[in-house]
This record gives structure tokens, sequence and C-alpha cells, in this order.
């Protein structure tokens, strides 16, 4: 095996792929001469975002097993077949480590690296571990979890280090509060329609304070025109709407308030960036997971969470009111969020790895 090469493999959702991707950038920052192949599905987004950072990119074909029914019972039939194909994989590649980063197409790349000898590693980015790191546990040397409550989950294997986001987020300055409220509404890397219907119904009820807002919407390519229009029509022509902001960083740092789901990168953001937030847990979410994501800032008192059963058009608006007449409680939320921050996910996950390639870990 090439000590020098390393494999970094999952996806399918934004909150998989911008860790992998951070992670590693902060391994070439390290060490130049590392060679990375990043393993994924066949997604679009994942396409996208590895063209758009010059990354090389393997897709294979592989889906989900958990709660796809019929659809997942064909990927049980088709997993030895899966499993056989990414060894053919890393045979040819000849990693010296293999990272997991999480999503379906992470585990039978990461499973058959620990077959073949090939030291591997996990990162859990969501407060109670999915499927299909639950899955590989016992075949992994380290795992590395996003919080700290989370390492009881991990047999001993696990350390503590952080969710790795772009690094940007750590850039980003303390926004100065004044008479304006800025808003930045999404629901993630593909858009939440729950989000953007609720948010356009509550127009209506914000219409009074349009002076005193300024909004930032990202809404996912389905929903672009239908949010945009509706913003004119009642009455925010000047709001910036797009179906994905490539800076989010940026709009972080323009924004006093995020209102968004709980997914992990979210998350992690919202923790390195210290920015306050109203979230809503995506209800279908595997295990319930963003709720208990969300639960771990709400515990803290760094953001207010609103389930999508208690969520309507009215209490949002009132809400953004209420932040809007207390600029102080977003200023607490920020401060609050102190407690969650972790200092350089990213090049303590690179120097475990380089750890792993040495054989010191």
């Amino acid at each position: 095996m090439n000590p020098r090469r390393i494999v970094i493999s999952g996806g399918g959702t934004g909150g998989h792929l911008f860790p992998a991707l951070a992670v590693g950038r902060k391994l070439k920052e390290k060490d130049s001469a590392i060679r990375l192949t990043f393993i994924g599905s066949h997604r679009p987004i994942e396409k996208k975002l590895m063209e758009k950072h010059s990354a090389p990119f393997i897709p294979m074909k592989i889906e989900g097993i958990k709660g796809r029914g019929l659809r997942g019972l064909k990927t049980i039939v088709g997993l030895p077949w899966t499993l056989f194909r990414s060894a053919l994989l890393l045979l040819r590649l000849k990693p010296g480590l293999v990272i997991g980063v999480g999503g379906y197409s992470s585990g039978p790349v990461v499973l058959a690296a620990s077959w073949l000898g090939i030291p591997t590693i996990i990162l859990e980015q969501n407060l109670v571990p999915g499927f299909t790191n639950r899955l590989l546990i016992r075949w992994v040397r380290k795992a590395v979890v996003a919080f700290e409550n989370s390492l009881v989950h991990f047999k001993g294997k696990a350390v503590f280090l952080g969710n790795p986001v772009r690094e940007e987020f750590h850039r980003i300055r303390p926004k100065q509060r004044s008479t304006t409220l800025t808003l930045l509404v999404f629901g993630g890397s593909q858009g939440s329609r729950v989000l953007n219907e609720t948010m356009v119904a509550a127009l209506p009820f914000l219409a009074a304070e349009k002076g005193r807002l300024r909004i930032f919407h990202q809404t996912g390519e389905a929903g672009f025109q239908k949010v945009k229009e509706a913003y004119v029509q009642n009455g925010f022509p000047d709001a910036e709407i797009a179906p994905f902001f490539h800076d989010m960083a940026g709009c972080f740092e323009k924004s006093d308030l995020v209102i968004g789901r709980a997914g992990a990168t979210t998350i992690a953001e919202l923790i390195v960036a210290r920015k306050a937030a109203i979230l809503v847990p995506f209800a279908l979410a595997s295990e319930d997971h963003q709720v208990k994501n969300a639960g771990e800032l709400a515990r803290v008192g760094g953001a207010e969470v609103i389930l999508e059963k208690d969520l309507s058009p009215a209490r949002l608006a009132d809400r953004i009111i209420h932040y809007l007449d207390h600029p102080e409680r977003i200023t607490a939320m920020e401060n609050n969020l102190t407690a969650l921050k972790t200092d350089d996910p990213a090049g303590r996950i690179a120097e475990l790895c380089f750890g792993l390639l040495e054989g010191k870990a």
C-alpha cells in the first residue's frame, strides 16, 4: 500500500461532502505530497461539488438500504458485487488509509478496506451514529465524533475532535447589531419544501416590519422560481433568493439569525460561526437524528427549536419579530455556542490520520 495516498469515501448530501473536503484540504496543507481520491455515489450534487473543488472523484453505483423498501432489498442483493468492486478499486489505488465520512456509499469501501488490512477511520457528524457507521464500528481502527456525548456509542474507539467545516467559516467575524435584522433561510444543500412554504406564508405577517428586515433565502433548485415570485408579490423584492449560495460563509457573516434544518454540517457551521438560529429539524430524518442534533444546541441555549408539527407561518413570523425586538437574545445565543466549540477539528483529524498512516494511532 502507498502511505502517501488516502481515499475519502462517502457522500449523498452536503452534510457528508463538506467535512470530506475540509479534511482533504487540511491533509494537503500539512503534506502536499499526499494524493487524495474521493469515492462517492452518482448523485448530481457530489459530481458538481467535486468538480467545483477540482477534487479527484470516482462515483460508484450504490444506493441506501434503510427505509427504501424493495429498492433497499435490491441493494442488499447487490452488496457482494459492490464489496467486490470496492476491493478491486482499493487494490488498484493502493491507499495507505481510508476515511469514511458517512452516508451509504462509505460502507462498502470502508468495509473492503478493513478486510484488506488497510487502516480505516470514520467520521460521525451526528449526535447518534447513523446506520452505516453503526455497522462499521467493529471494523474500523478509529472513529471521530462531533459531540462529546457521542463517545458512548463507539466501544472505546472514538475520539471527540468535532465536525470539520470549510475553512472560511472559521474566519467569520462577529456581526454588529443594528436596527435591521438580517435573516438567512436555508434548508441544507438541496433546500427544504417545508421551510420554503412556511417562510413564504409568513411574509404577510411580517409586512409591517419589512423595512427592518433583510432576507437571504436559499431555496434549492425545485422551489426557486416559486419562492422568488412569492417574495416579490408579498412586497419583499429586495430579498436575495437563490437555488444555492456558493458563498455560504459570506451569507452567515452578513446574517444575525439563521432559520434552517438541523443537519450535522449546518449544526457544525453554526457552532464555528457562533450564529443564533431557529432550527426546524427534518421530521423524516433517519432515527430522528436532526431533532437530537438540534437538542444539543438548545441544551446550551444556542438555538431555538421548533418541531415541524408545531411550525406554522404565524409562529415563525412571531419568533422573527421577537428577535427583531430583542437583539440581546441573539447575542446571548451566540455567546452560549462557545460551550460546544472545538479547536481546529479538521487539523486534529488530519493529525490523527497521519498517526494511522505511520502506525502510531
